[in-house]
């Protein structure tokens, strides 16, 4: 035994925790020369907000937590956005933010901050490190919040005096916490399953309804069984899309509207009764609609809207639960309400057809859209981002993959499409990983290109590029709409990647196999038509309201 720093002492923590990589800007020279010599991979950003939008996505691609770190002051505060978007998202981050010496605290020293009491409304939990000694244990506490239900960000502060400018540590006095967190799946009560599958057996148009609950358990197997067992039709929130391949019996993604509508019995798991779902209430949903929620933090059962059978437990035990309780109760086929959802489905493709096979110019969006959906792999991960661009997406591409599917969330934050889909890179280095972006969004952190050509990421960033914000309207002046057709194609030549600009319908598949073949990062710029406007259902919620849609944007 001897003498270690704290870098050291930080690196066996986050060793110790299956963590292999992180993502930084800071200028804590010895500390990130101590983390990478442990063998753990650092990925140097342009921008401290994307480095916590990129440890998101390593986190929902991975599942388990992405990590962060960052420079005093500015620098910290700077993440901030991104961890209050990890936090509405429920999604485990691990921030550690450099901080101005504790001995100076109070002289307006440089880059004084009191980034504790900052990062407390964007966090689970927020804390200082005041003894270099105790760094393993306060990281350890700081994964078992982060990790524990619901999950979420957290925030680890560490001045200069005392992680990385104090005494060394004596390692007898460096206690590394093991064996501290269990790996048991709380059960639901069994009466109370079985009440759930007596409800859903008798329903006469039943439903379910599964969230990211089902990602992080790995429930995604057990979820697939228990659809294809009773033949209940089946629809996700946007981040968790691809639980059940989207190409499996059950999957009626034209008529979402008409099952939300009238459904009456609602099998919920692992996703909040929040914004997404329009809080389960009308006219989204049927004023009597008998909701069974599952889910592993109990605080969310019954918010916002009542539960006929609430079910406390981890999505993949209650699902296995579930599925044994459901043995021999149903019949899987088609009924009349598949039927119903499958002929709604069947008319909205009818509708989009014409947009997806279109030949216009300028290029319809949908069409774009149909390109991406025959070129990607069916394992490839899609990140989607923006306004117009997003619902366009949702609607027209599938998902077939757990986790492979990401979008801004129920924050609804735009611009992380350029740092989610460099995380999601980073996170499957075999995977094929493409932005489709409004050019509004990529503008936002597109000079996080130039990470993506440093570590040299192979990811295909497709700009849908109408020339501002939103669509445009015919006779309308919207000068905070307007930015022009950014030749962000050139930009990306610039930094060292490929780039390509498309102005017609049938020089987008070639421009996508140039790209991919570069070998390099890639930005294929398409130029669409910039009064085609997406469309998507407007729900009213409270009084007041009535004539304003909602959310529909990013469903």
């Amino acid at each position: 035994m001897g003498n270690i720093t704290a870098g050291q002492l930080l690196a066996r923590a986050l060793k110790a925790e299956g963590i292999d990589t992180f993502f930084h800007l800071m200028e804590r020279e010895q500390l990130i020369y101590d983390l990478t010599e442990a063998g753990l991979k650092a990925i140097l950003v342009r921008n401290e907000l994307a480095a916590g939008m990129m440890a998101h996505a390593y986190s929902r691609v991975t599942g388990k937590p992405g990590v962060i770190l960052t420079a005093p002051g500015p620098g910290t505060l700077n993440m901030l956005p991104a961890l209050a978007n990890a936090l509405a998202d429920a999604s485990p981050v691990i921030a550690f933010g450099c901080s101005a010496h504790l001995l100076d605290r109070h002289t307006d020293t440089f880059q004084e901050m009191d980034q504790v009491r900052l990062m407390e409304p964007a966090t689970k939990w927020a804390a200082q490190l005041t003894h270099p000694h105790k760094l393993a244990e306060f990281v350890s506490t700081g994964f078992r919040k982060a990790l524990a239900a619901p999950q979420g960000p957290v925030y680890l502060d560490l001045p200069a005096d005392v992680a990385e400018q104090g005494p060394p540590i004596d390692e007898m006095e460096a206690r590394l916490p093991a064996k501290y967190r269990t790996d048991s799946r709380p059960l639901a009560d069994p009466a109370l399953t079985r009440e759930a599958i007596d409800l859903l057996a008798k329903a006469d148009k039943p439903l379910i309804f599964a969230g990211s609950g089902v990602l992080w358990s790995k429930a995604s197997d057990e979820l697939t069984e228990f659809a294809e067992l009773t033949g209940i039709p089946f629809y996700t929130t946007p981040q968790s899309r691809g639980v059940i391949p989207e190409d499996r019996a059950g999957f009626f993604g034209g008529a979402r509207s008409m099952a939300f509508r009238e459904a009456d019995v609602v099998l919920v798991v692992g996703t909040r009764p929040n914004i997404i779902p329009t809080f389960f209430r009308p006219p989204r949903w049927r004023d009597d609609v008998k909701l069974i929620v599952v889910n592993l933090d109990p605080e969310v059962i019954g918010l916002n809207a009542p539960v006929e059978v609430g079910l406390y437990g981890d999505a993949k035990a209650v699902l296995q639960q579930l599925i044994s309780d459901a043995q021999g109760r149903f019949q899987p086929g088609e009924t009349e309400w598949t039927k119903s959802l499958a002929d709604r489905d069947a008319s909205r493709s009818a509708k989009e057809s014409a947009h997806l096979n279109s030949d216009q110019v300028p290029i319809h969006p949908l069409r774009l859209c149909k390109e991406v959906r025959d070129f990607i792999d069916r394992n490839a991960i899609l990140v989607s981002d923006g306004h117009e661009t997003l619902v366009f997406a949702n609607q027209s591409i599938p998902s077939f993959v757990p986790g492979h599917r990401l979008t801004p969330g129920p924050h609804g934050t735009m611009g992380v499409g350029v740092p989610f889909a460099i995380g999601a890179q980073v996170a499957a280095p075999g995977t094929q990983v493409m932005l489709l972006s409004g050019d509004g969004a990529f503008g936002w952190y597109g000079t996080e290109f130039d990470t993506a050509v440093r570590y040299r990421l192979p990811i295909l960033f497709v700009i849908c590029n109408n020339g501002g914000y939103a669509a445009a309207f015919e006779g309308v002046d919207n000068p905070q709409r307007e930015l022009g057709f950014t030749r962000y194609d050139k930009m990306a030549e610039g930094l060292g990647g490929h780039g390509e600009f498309v102005e017609k319908p049938d020089e987008i598949r070639p421009a996508l196999e140039r790209a991919a073949n570069s070998g390099k990062p890639a930005v294929v710029n398409v130029k669409v038509d910039p009064y085609a406007s997406a469309s998507s259902a407007a729900f009213f919620t409270r009084p007041g309201r009535e004539g304003v849609g909602d959310v529909g944007w990013f469903r």
